[in-house]
């Protein structure tokens, strides 16, 4: 409920609201085997895609029938409000590392007989932009390695806890799988 009384906007229909301070308690955990869709993004921030995600993913799409799109993220450095300068973007070895473990988790979910495709984007916003995708893509859950959580008040300065950051905001369910 808002301040004025009025019930806050759903999400998608799940019973829970758009937007979720980080105080507050994250959404229960996503049932692995209630996964019924058709679409699954299994999503990087930059971080080595480990094998537990990726078989997950596989597992998900098997048992649904689902078809899964492997997106990672080449960090940009700087700010939004700076301007924009080469030295800043990704270089080739960090988008030949980016496409080479997407090109990894491709191959062990084709060895799995699991439909999938690919990509490496660029951006400041990890989250922003995993979550702009799985719009774009109707994508139906997200799966995501995440290291532990930190308490929420330090949390967003960790580069490494936006896969918190994609749950909190994420109207479709999403599954992380610690310890990577």
């Amino acid at each position: 409920m808002s301040r004025t009384g009025a019930s806050l906007p759903e999400a998608a229909g799940q019973g829970r609201p758009l937007w979720r301070p980080p105080w507050r308690p994250a959404p229960p955990r996503p049932v692995p085997e209630d996964f019924a869709g058709k679409s699954l993004l299994l999503a990087s921030e930059g971080r080595a895609i480990p094998r537990q995600a990726v078989e997950l993913a596989a597992r998900l799409a098997k048992q649904a029938g689902a078809e899964v799109h492997v997106l990672s993220i080449a960090r940009v450095w700087g700010t939004s409000l700076g301007l924009p300068h080469p030295a800043l973007m990704p270089n080739r070895r960090e988008l030949k590392e980016q496409h080479e473990r997407v090109a990894a988790a491709l191959a062990i979910l084709k060895r799995r007989g699991v439909a999938a495709s690919g990509q490496v984007l660029g951006t400041r916003n990890a989250a922003k932009r995993i979550l702009t995708e799985a719009r774009r893509r109707r994508v139906d859950a997200i799966v995501m390695a995440a290291d532990p959580p930190r308490h929420w008040l330090v949390a967003d300065m960790f580069w490494s806890q936006e896969p918190y950051r994609v749950r909190r905001r994420a109207a479709m369910p999403v599954y992380l799988v610690l310890g990577t």
